[in-house]
């Protein structure tokens, strides 16, 4: 992002792609749950990881969602990749897309590791049928 902008643009930018990517509901959610204790974390991620990052031009929502798949792999965060299989649909993969993502994290993450994010994957597939 070129254009210089205030907390406050980038909070209220990052609240919008928030919402698109994850959906209204998660987002009240995270923020019903919002206390002394966590409001600054959630003002960090809602202005960098959506304000900044999620919100660049530089790629498109799609290819975000296979790399944050890949990560949530790599790391071991499940919790989070659950949502981000979520995130995923919404920004247009295909439950084949995200089995070619998974697949390809057994090579590079491990298969464990994959497997384990088959079992988020699959549970996550079937809600959403």
């Amino acid at each position: 992002m070129s254009e210089r902008m205030s907390d406050g643009e980038r909070h209220a930018l990052g609240m919008r792609t928030r919402r698109e990517v994850l959906g209204d509901a998660h987002v009240d959610r995270a923020e019903a749950r919002k206390d002394g204790f966590t409001a600054d974390f959630q003002d960090l991620i809602t202005r960098y990881a959506w304000g900044e990052v999620w919100s660049r031009p530089g790629l498109d929502r799609r290819t975000r969602s296979c790399i944050t798949l890949t990560a949530m792999v790599a790391g071991g965060h499940l919790d989070e990749l659950a949502m981000h299989v979520r995130a995923a649909l919404r920004n247009g993969l295909t439950p084949d897309e995200i089995g070619e993502v998974l697949l390809q994290t057994a090579i590079y993450c491990g298969v464990p590791a994959a497997n384990s994010a088959f079992a988020v994957a699959q549970r996550v597939l079937t809600e959403q049928e």
